[in-house]
């Protein structure tokens, strides 16, 4: 092994990262003048740009964490799930790209209002904001793997976790808070810069301390079946087949790009209709090519460490990182992660900001705030939000299963009910606001059931025989299964529903 634990060096590149990523996020927001400039960058920035902060913000710190555990485990089967999440892509270019673009929009959910009414809206802006909040909260808890390596020789142990969240979360939400949109996704063209040259390092170092080079890593995987990624199975109880992938992966792709604020935000930067559907179809072909990386990563380091058990396939990487990396590239590695955190942090803030203040703010003010005010009052709610993810990570608890499935459970159990309230409202021209509220409800309600059956069933063993059929469902059915349930249950209550408009105007605008 080349690595000698973490240097001083490495200190120093981290370090400087840090304060340089800060500095520059706050240097883009100068010249601020409103709320639109904050949260969509006055339609300034380019696709290119965009497709990259999409891709930043999508994989966050669980690419380069988890990623490389599941290969490592398993074999490169994730690879069917991000299929999946292109053709989703690619359906929601065509299908709700058009709708946004349909006039001054600056959140996704302003849309269901112009559909169904502003209970609609606030309720779906609602149950973004609390899956938001509980995903990137374990997603912000997962640097504190790497980082408690680079701050446990200085900190006390029972401290390194707080303290590394701590110090990530305030440098963060320093040039969020200042920077808005803008620096946001521009510090999200360096960040995956970083964190893809921290990947591709990783390859090099791998091939060169494995005897006979990749030419033997390949064959060794291949020959125990690591390089299998189809699985035809057809049962709903394995995450990572064709049809899980496909399917499961294409509808959660809908919905995460689709109807979450975090991403469609960033696609109202672009600030058209064509540009937009440029960056969302590129991004997954980047996120395609980069968990393909992130996976070959764990199949050399299965060759690496001869098949060596770990107690949390999440614990792999960064390992290799602090023992097996000559000192500076550790630090870069280190700050690639951090990187990929920081990302998901900082849009997490400034989509729930934003979200905050045009779904709910505004249509319950009772006078129309100028700029400026408007302005302080987005920046006051980038604070609340920031305290709240650092909260909600300080306060999770680690019980072993590798973050990436939790997060993505975590968001999976709400995004089938809101994908099926705006599926309802562009194919369904009878259903009507209470459909709509109906069906999200009756969806999310049935999902939570359904996501945590495992956890029902050990807290109220009585439950466990009626939870059966559902314990087994694996985690990329999910958004496939809520999307169902929400517009089939729409469907059915708008042939009770009363005549009526068959859409409601929206007074949407933004200062």
């Amino acid at each position: 092994m080349n690595g000698s634990g973490v240097t001083i060096l490495d200190g120093v590149v981290v370090i400087a990262y840090l304060i340089g990523t800060t500095l520059l996020g706050v240097y883009l927001g100068r010249g601020q003048q409103s709320a639109r400039d904050y949260f969509v960058s006055n339609d300034s920035v380019p696709w290119w740009a965009v497709l990259f902060s999409v891709v930043a913000t999508e994989t966050s710190a669980l690419t380069f964490i988890s990623i490389p555990g599941l290969a490592y485990i398993g074999n490169l089967g994730f690879l069917q799930v991000a299929m999946g999440y292109l053709i989703g892509r690619i359906v929601i270019s065509y299908v709700l790209l058009p709708k946004y673009f349909d006039g001054e929009l600056v959140t996704a959910y302003a849309l269901l209002e112009r559909r169904f009414g502003s209970s609609t809206r606030r309720f779906a802006s609602l149950v973004f904001m609390v899956t938001r909040i509980f995903g990137d909260s374990v997603r912000l808890f997962a640097t504190a793997i790497p980082v408690a390596l680079l701050i446990g020789p200085i900190v006390p142990k029972e401290y390194v976790g707080p303290a590394s969240i701590l110090i990530l979360g305030a440098c963060t939400v320093v040039y969020t808070y200042h920077g808005g949109m803008k620096a946001v996704i521009w510090t999200d063209v360096i960040q995956i810069g970083v964190y893809l040259l921290g990947g591709i390092g990783a390859l090099f170092i791998i091939g060169g301390d494995v005897v006979g080079g990749w030419s033997t890593v390949i064959a060794d995987a291949s020959a125990r079946g690591q390089l299998q990624w189809i699985d035809l199975y057809t049962g709903f109880d394995r995450p990572h087949t064709l049809w899980a992938g496909l399917l499961g992966g294409g509808f959660l792709s809908m919905a995460s790009h689709g109807v979450d604020q975090m991403i469609v935000q960033r696609l109202f930067a672009t600030g058209s209709l064509t540009l937009a559907r440029r960056a969302l179809i590129g991004s997954g072909l980047v996120v395609l090519t980069q968990f393909a990386l992130f996976l070959f990563i764990g199949v050399g380091l299965y060759a690496f460490y001869g098949g060596e058990t770990f107690p949390r396939p999440d614990a792999i990487f960064p390992r290799f990182i602090v023992e097996a990396m000559p000192p500076g590239m550790t630090g870069l590695v280190i700050a690639a992660v951090l990187a990929a955190a920081m990302s998901t942090i900082s849009s997490s803030i400034n989509s729930l900001a934003a979200a905050s203040v045009h779904d709910l703010y505004l249509p319950l003010a009772r006078t129309r705030p100028d700029d400026a005010s408007l302005l302080r009052t987005s920046k006051r709610l980038t604070l609340l939000w920031a305290a709240i993810l650092i909260g909600g990570a300080l306060l999770y608890r680690d019980e072993g299963t590798p973050v990436v499935t939790i997060a993505l459970s975590i968001a999976s159990f709400t995004y089938g009910g809101l994908l099926g309230a705006f599926f309802l409202g562009l194919l369904v021209a009878r259903a009507r606001q209470r459909d709509a509220m109906l069906g999200m409800a009756v969806g999310i309600s049935v999902m939570s059931v359904v996501v945590f059956a495992n956890q029902l069933s050990t807290w109220f063993p009585s439950l466990a025989p009626t939870l059966a059929p559902v314990r087994g469902v694996a985690w990329p059915w999910f958004v496939l299964i809520g999307t169902t349930l929400t517009f089939a249950t729409g469907l059915l209550s708008s042939f009770f529903s009363p005549a009526g408009p068959a859409s409601v105007s929206t007074s949407e605008s933004v200062a």
